[in-house]
């Protein structure tokens, strides 16, 4: 403190007028010669506006800085400069000199509260905040020449704006003296949050766990202290011993204060003046030019780093391989480093900076560091919150953007194979809200890595909501929905698989109840899509596009007993089977034939498992499974082969029809009419078959092919890539076709 408090008599502010100066009035002063100024007179309207607008800005900076006796409120000249320093900040953001000067002014209490007030929410950053400068603005906060209020508004303001400060360890030197203000009732909630975002494992003692706990007696379980309690368990589990919440839906509230927004409009304002932006790597981020006043923010933060600590911290990497001292991820640049340091890595602040560093995906991949995950948790739930478009009613502009961060963080989803606890939460909650059309594809894609949850609270979380908008949708929506879903359960699927190869023998009984669980809520999915895909095959005329989507996903779903070693296997309702079955389209009828030889093949090797006792077996499939895969079985010999549908299909919902009502439609031939040459999905193979078998013929006649002609006609069909009829027809009616063969 003793450092921050000489910074007072410094006057550094009367510095900022002589060193910080901007090119322009350096110029002035000095006498130099600027290349650009014989061609000043050419300068457009708005670059006029500019010069104008940074040299009164640099006044202000001067008059702030060099003020020493209490000025009234209502004097002219603070009016002037005071309007100058709000209009630029929420035009273009403060660049990153004059935050020393406005902080300094603000809280050594010169001016009355409504000025420090003013200023405070007038501090919006272009670029980056210096340390030095909050630094020295906290020491103010030990002489306590400012109100309470004015301590209260900095504090939001430094958690608002702790991403872009441009380094850390100074106030993580602080972390002390802002733990003494937990004391202050009203400052509480907001220390909390500030000392949430600096904690390390060696800020974790037990006099502060302590304190903590005392405090949550005196002032009852509040969210914000059992977040910082949560964060110290998990650093030191020994000394936090008392039962925590596992899952928090808000850690803390978020600081009301108009910085936020106006961040947000003063980043695009100043992307938009920037064609090509500049991108920004964790431990790579170039410092910041002085020439540069006006630059941009993205939203995914980098760490807290410049290229001048990587080239210091270069020189001691190799000391530091041997040393048992934490790591910064600043310096980590290699995949070795990585394998080096592994054990003792040091997270940034900005845990969003792991968004873009593969590095440290990697660690978080091989770690389970629940520190790790509290954090970015965290942060995802406050970002997600803040930017959804469809929640926060003046962001429906920046939709683009809002798409490109939800793509980011799918992306790391994808990389880690599992979904984050924040994302799924927002997701919960904008579904209710979500119009089904804005950043579609993007939260789609969020429902293929939600996390395995009970029955009830999927079907009232997720299903439900989601109902409603597929029904009330377009069919590309449809279609959109049943991918997404397809994509949930293979996931759902590969992650029970890996669980099994991990699974020691020691372990497989008490892996019993989550392997029951997981039955329950996968047959739970697939009797819901069967629902909404009956449903959404009559609203669509049964579409041919949207009945190929949900064959797709039965083609996953007929191969969980073999491929994924899950004793579970539904059938397919008799609304997608019959549309199938029946329908014009080749490539679904030749899905569906596929679909169908993968059932029986996982069905004759549970029925094999099951009476070759070779082991107890948890789970047996029921006798129903197998009579309705026998049922629909009859159903597509009849159709496709014997010709005998219409007498044959036993199932309640089938096309099962009296001879009398069929001589009533006055269909020619109508037992034939749906075999593998008159059927109309098939109809075109059988013509362009006949052109080639019989060339001089001018009539079609699709009864000469049978006997020998049949039996090539089915190799035809094979070389056309109907690979799904070729393995049905071989695996259930080879018997049959060689009995009618001799017959005929």
């Amino acid at each position: 403190m003793q450092r921050s408090q000489s910074s007072k008599t410094s006057k550094r502010p009367l510095q900022f007028c002589d060193t910080n100066q901007t090119d322009l009035s350096a110029w002035r002063k000095k006498g130099r010669i600027d290349p650009e100024k014989s061609v000043q007179d050419h300068q457009s309207p708005n670059d006029q506006k500019n010069d104008k607008e940074q040299d009164s800005l640099e006044q202000a900076f001067c008059y702030f800085g060099e003020v020493q006796d209490r000025v009234s409120t209502k004097d002219s000249i603070l009016q002037k400069h005071l309007t100058t320093v709000e209009s630029v900040a929420l035009e273009r953001g403060l660049p990153p000199e004059g935050f020393n000067v406005l902080l300094n002014v603000a809280l050594s209490g010169q001016f009355a509260d409504t000025v420090n007030t003013r200023l405070l929410k007038s501090l919006i950053p272009a670029s980056v905040i210096p340390e030095d400068s909050v630094v020295s603005s906290v020491s103010w906060l030990c002489v306590g020449k400012c109100s309470g209020n004015v301590q209260l508004l900095f504090l939001k303001w430094l958690i608002t704006v702790f991403d872009f400060v441009d380094h850390k360890e100074q106030l993580h030197a602080l972390y002390g003296f802002f733990f003494s203000f937990l004391q202050e009732e009203k400052m509480c909630p907001f220390v909390c949050h500030l000392l949430y975002l600096l904690t390390r494992k060696e800020n974790v003692k037990p006099f502060r766990v302590r304190r903590l706990l005392d405090l949550q007696a005196k002032m009852g379980a509040q969210s914000y202290l059992q977040a910082l309690l949560s964060l110290y368990k998990l650093f030191c589990p020994e000394l936090v011993t008392i039962t925590l919440p596992g899952k928090m839906k808000a850690y803390f509230r978020n600081p009301e204060g108009p910085w936020k927004a106006a961040i947000n409009t003063v980043r695009r304002r100043n992307q938009e003046h920037c064609q090509v932006s500049r991108p920004l790597f964790l431990g790579t981020a170039q410092p910041q030019s002085r020439k540069r006043k006006w630059n941009t923010q993205i939203s995914i933060p980098a760490s807290s780093t410049n290229k001048n600590d990587l080239e210091e911290d270069s020189e001691t990497c190799v000391d530091l391989y041997s040393t048992d001292e934490s790591f910064p991820v600043e310096q980590l640049q290699t995949f070795s480093q990585l394998l080096q340091n592994i054990h003792r890595l040091e997270f940034p602040s900005q845990m969003g900076s792991v968004l873009t560093n593969p590095l440290l995906l990697h660690y978080m991949n091989c770690f389970k560091d629940e520190t790790v995950d509290l954090r970015l948790h965290y942060w995802l739930d406050q970002t997600l919150q803040q930017e959804c478009t469809w929640c926060v009613a003046d962001n429906s502009q920046y939709e683009e953007e809002f798409k490109n961060f939800l793509e980011t963080v799918y992306k790391t989803e994808c990389f880690l194979q599992e979904g984050f606890a924040s994302c799924e939460e927002f997701l919960y909650k904008s579904l209710p809200l979500w119009d089904g059309f804005c950043c579609r594809s993007q939260i789609l894609r969020f429902v293929t890595w939600i996390p395995l949850r009970s029955c009830s609270e999927m079907k009232s979380r997720l299903f439900d909501p989601l109902a409603q908008l597929f029904l009330t949708s377009s069919l590309y929506f449809k279609c959109s929905v049943i991918e997404c879903l397809k994509e949930l359960l293979q996931n759902w699927l590969n992650c029970h698989v890996t669980h099994l190869d991990s699974e020691s023998d020691s372990e497989v009984n008490s892996s019993n109840t989550t392997l029951s669980e997981l039955v329950n809520v996968v047959a739970e999915l697939i009797h819901f899509v069967g629902w909404i895909s009956t449903v959404a095959l009559r609203l669509e005329s049964n579409h041919t596009f949207l009945l190929y989507f949900i064959l797709d996903f039965y083609e996953t779903v007929c191969d969980m007993y073999l491929r994924y070693n899950l004793p579970l296997l539904i059938m397919p309702p008799p609304g997608v089977f019959y549309a199938a079955l029946l329908g014009m389209d080749s490539v679904n009828l030749n899905q569906l034939c596929y679909i169908m030889y993968r059932y029986r093949a996982n069905l004759v090797t549970a029925k094999e498992n099951e009476l070759s006792k070779k082991k107890i077996l948890q789970f047996k499939f029921s006798n129903q499974t197998y009579q309705e895969y026998n049922k629909y079985l009859t159903a597509m010999v009849g159709c496709l082969w014997t010709s005998s549908a219409f007498q044959k299909d036993t199932h309640p919902q089938g096309i099962s029809m009296d001879d009398e009502l069929l001589k009533k439609t006055m269909v020619p031939d109508v037992k034939t009419s749906f075999n593998i040459v008159c059927h109309p999905a098939m109809m075109s193979y059988a013509f362009f078959y006949m052109q080639q078998a019989w060339p001089d013929n001018t009539t079609v006649d699709f009864s000469l092919i049978k006997g020998k002609e049949w039996n090539r006609y089915l190799e035809y069909l094979y070389l056309q890539g109907l690979k799904g009829l070729k393995v049905f027809i071989e695996s259930s009616v080879n018997r049959i076709s060689q009995a009618s063969h001799s017959k005929s």
